[in-house]
C-alpha cells in the first residue's frame, strides 16, 4: 500500500507536469485587475487576516487553477464565486502574474496556547512538523509534504502544486482540515484527502506551524 501511494504521487506529478499549460499573463495588467482582491488578500498579496491566504509569490499555474475552480463550482466559496463570475481566462492569467511577482511576507512565531494543558510547546510542534514535512509517516501512509511542495515549500509550478512557504498557519490548518473532512476536494485524485484524513489535529497544527515559518 505504501508503494502504491508513492507511485500515485509520482505519476500525478509527471502527468500534471506534461498536461497543465497556462498562458503567461501581464503583471502590469494584472495589478489593475487585481484591485478587487486587495481588500481581503492585500495590495501585495499579503493578507492581514490570518484566515485569508497570502497570494504573493504563489505559482501562477496554481492561482489560475483555483480561480477556474471557483468559477466552475468545483471549489466552493460564496465570496470568491461572486468575484470570479466575470473574469475571463486572460484576466485570471494577468491577476496570477501580478500576485506571483510579489514577495511573500514572513510570519512571527505562533504564540503558546496557555489554555491547553499537557500539549506540546510551539517549539516541539515545529520539530514534529519538520519531521512530517520531510519524512511523512509511512507506517500510516502519510506522505511527506516535500514530495509535492519541494524542500523549501516552493511548490511545483508545472504541476500546479502550490507554494506553501510563509503561508498563514491558521489558513494552512483550516485548509488541511477541509481536505480531511471532505469540504474541499478539488485536487488530483483527491490526493490531499488521502493524506490529511490520516493526520491527527496535532500533526496538522505541527506541519502548518513549520510551513508558516519557512522562508
Amino acid at each position: 500500500m505504501k508503494k502504491r501511494l508513492q507511485a500515485v504521487l509520482f505519476a500525478l506529478a509527471l502527468t500534471s507536469t506534461s498536461t497543465i499549460l497556462h498562458a503567461e499573463g501581464s503583471v502590469e495588467a494584472g495589478k489593475e485587475k487585481a484591485v478587487l482582491c486587495f481588500s481581503c488578500h492585500g495590495e501585495k498579496g499579503n493578507s492581514v487576516v490570518s484566515t485569508f491566504p497570502k497570494l504573493a509569490q504563489q505559482n501562477t499555474s496554481y492561482l489560475v487553477k483555483q480561480l477556474q475552480a471557483y468559477k466552475n463550482g468545483s471549489r466552493k466559496n460564496a465570496m470568491m464565486s461572486a468575484v470570479v463570475t466575470n473574469l475571463t481566462e486572460n484576466d485570471m492569467s494577468d491577476i496570477a502574474a501580478y500576485f506571483s511577482a510579489q514577495d511573500i511576507s514572513t510570519n512571527q512565531l505562533p504564540p503558546e496556547d496557555d489554555e491547553e494543558e499537557n500539549k506540546k510547546s510551539v517549539k516541539d510542534l515545529i520539530a514534529l512538523g519538520i519531521d512530517l514535512y520531510r519524512n511523512g509517516d509511512l507506517t500510516r501512509e502519510v506522505s511527506a509534504c516535500i514530495a509535492c511542495h519541494g524542500p523549501f515549500g516552493e511548490g511545483n509550478k508545472p504541476a500546479s502544486f502550490p507554494s506553501i512557504k510563509s503561508q498563514h498557519a491558521d489558513y494552512l490548518i483550516q485548509t488541511l482540515k477541509d481536505f480531511k473532512n471532505g469540504a474541499r476536494s478539488n485536487n488530483p485524485e483527491n490526493m490531499m484527502h488521502m493524506i490529511a484524513v490520516k493526520m491527527t489535529d496535532e500533526e496538522i497544527k505541527a506541519v502548518s506551524y513549520h510551513i508558516s515559518m519557512k522562508k
